[in-house]
């Protein structure tokens, strides 16, 4: 995403700055979550793992966040 001053000023002047915030942040999040959930869904890391060995489930679903977000922050950046 550009940063695009004509747009950020606009948006200040109209009020509009919080919403367009929140709304680049949730789909951000949405996008985050799918990435994890097919990241998980690859792997076969599902709830029987999770009831087998929690800790390797934590690990698993933890790197699948981290790897996620910084795809998240290239595609936003």
């Amino acid at each position: 995403m550009q940063y695009d001053s004509e747009q950020y000023h606009a948006l200040v002047v109209a009020g509009g700055l919080n919403a367009y915030l929140n709304d680049v942040e949730r789909q951000a999040q949405e996008e985050l979550e799918q990435i994890v959930q097919a990241m998980a869904q690859k792997d076969g890391t599902d709830e029987a793992l999770k009831a087998r060995d929690p800790m390797k489930w934590v690990r698993l679903m933890n790197n699948y966040r981290h790897c996620a977000a910084e795809i998240v922050r290239q595609n936003w950046s």
